[in-house]
């Protein structure tokens, strides 16, 4: 079912140039987006107003979910939703709570110090997409870092129903999280809104969330005005196997990845020829039963594959080189494998640890670089919303030890006025 790609006796070839992946012309997208953008930051409400009735479809009256809106979508949560949701944010929570910075004190000589303070953003903008189907995950994957690490003006954002609100379970999610701050706006005029804000919603300091490929460029346009996470783009997973991985769990998780999107990239990257067989038959039978086949025969007969290598460790250089978003280790010795993984959004160690339990329950965060970006970036966290600032204290003596390294650099660079600021306290 997917094409396979022999990379054996090829170890000297840069696997990034052989493997598929979605292509995304985020640049192309971008002057889509670049009026919608502009409008918003010139005409704020009314531009957002016009935009979702143009690119959504829907006429809202205003912008913000009514508290009453938020209240019943949590009243009519399926109570099991309900306890998966609880849950999960308690899991995630556990982890992002070991992730916050203490600040930290450095005595750089006597009478010297530096302190390395964390302190969280004030205020951020939290996009939730809504195309294929509602990520209430995705509420929870967003929110409960940046609570976590102590912001306390946090607003989400996800697209309108015909009703003029977003999905009820994500109203839900908002809810049961304590977001009480919701606007029913999707794609580019949600991260313009965030940006530059519009009336009734203030700007923001970071932009987080995933979304296609408007939001990715509009993403690109504000940062720098705001931080963002990062431009992600469709999901991705590689697994690496062996011999010892059972067909059909490696199967029904390239099939739940492809789930997601038609632009989904899926890798099985193995020595064993036997292994990619044996799946070939699984997937045969499991994408036939699967509810959304259509997406998932389009993700896996185009930007997928098979890649066969010459043994685990050439699997492991072309892993790395992929970078995926999800990398699953289905090898006998899977967690040694996985500790010596360098590029990765998360790893997903052992037979009993699929990807899909990341997209919910794990503990772990679910927005992750895609696109090869996990070679220099990482996932979301509580640190994604902490800023270090340095706070630097000398004592009068310090000062005067320190002066004539001051006089050697600031002479050296002509900076006379430099030398004087320090040459005045100490005469």
């Amino acid at each position: 079912m997917l094409t396979r790609i022999d990379l054996r006796g090829r170890r000297d070839s840069d696997p990034r140039d052989l493997l598929p992946r979605a292509r995304l012309d985020v640049a192309v997208a971008v002057e889509q987006v670049r009026p919608v953008v502009d409008d918003v930051r010139a005409r704020g409400v009314a531009a957002v107003l016009a935009a979702t009735e143009k690119y959504d479809g829907v006429r809202l009256d205003a912008l913000r979910v009514p508290q009453a809106a938020l209240t019943a979508a949590l009243d009519e949560l399926d109570p099991a939703v309900r306890a998966a949701l609880e849950e999960a944010a308690d899991r995630l929570r556990r982890v992002c709570t070991a992730q916050l910075r203490s600040d930290v004190v450095v005595d750089v000589v006597d009478g010297a110090t530096v302190t390395e303070r964390w302190v969280p953003v004030q205020r951020v903008g939290l996009y939730v997409p809504s195309w294929l189907i509602a990520y209430p995950s995705s509420v929870v994957m967003n929110v409960v870092p940046a609570q976590v690490a102590g912001v306390t003006s946090l607003a989400v954002s996800s697209p309108p129903k015909q009703n003029g609100l977003p999905h009820p379970v994500v109203l839900a999610a908002c809810a049961l999280l304590g977001v009480d701050e919701v606007y029913a706006v999707g794609g580019a005029q949600a991260i313009a809104m965030f940006a530059y804000g519009v009336e009734g919603c203030p700007p923001v300091d970071i932009v987080t969330g995933p979304g296609r490929v408007h939001v990715a460029a509009a993403k690109r346009i504000v940062q720098g005005h705001v931080g963002i996470d990062s431009e992600a783009g469709p999901t991705e997973i590689a697994i690496l196997a062996d011999d010892t991985a059972d067909p059909a769990f490696v199967a029904a998780d390239l099939v739940a990845q492809a789930e997601h999107d038609e632009l989904a990239a899926c890798l099985l990257v193995t020595p064993s020829t036997d292994l990619l067989d044996r799946v070939d038959v699984e997937l045969d039978k499991q994408v036939a039963a699967t509810r959304h086949r259509e997406r998932v025969e389009t993700a896996l007969a185009g930007q997928s594959a098979y890649v066969l290598v010459d043994d685990l460790d050439h699997g492991l250089e072309v892993v790395d080189a992929w970078a995926a978003e999800h990398l699953e280790v289905m090898t006998a010795d899977a967690r040694e494998r996985a500790l010596r993984v360098r590029n990765a959004g998360a790893v997903f160690v052992g037979s009993a640890t699929p990807v899909s339990l990341g997209d919910y329950l794990a503990g772990s965060n679910h927005v992750l670089p895609t696109g090869g970006t996990a070679r220099f970036s990482s996932g979301l966290s509580t640190q994604s919303f902490l800023k270090r600032m340095s706070l630097i204290e000398y004592s009068a003596a310090a000062l005067a030890a320190v002066a004539p390294h001051v006089s050697a650099l600031g002479g050296a660079e002509d900076l006379a006025a430099h030398v004087e600021a320090v040459q005045a306290r100490i005469r």
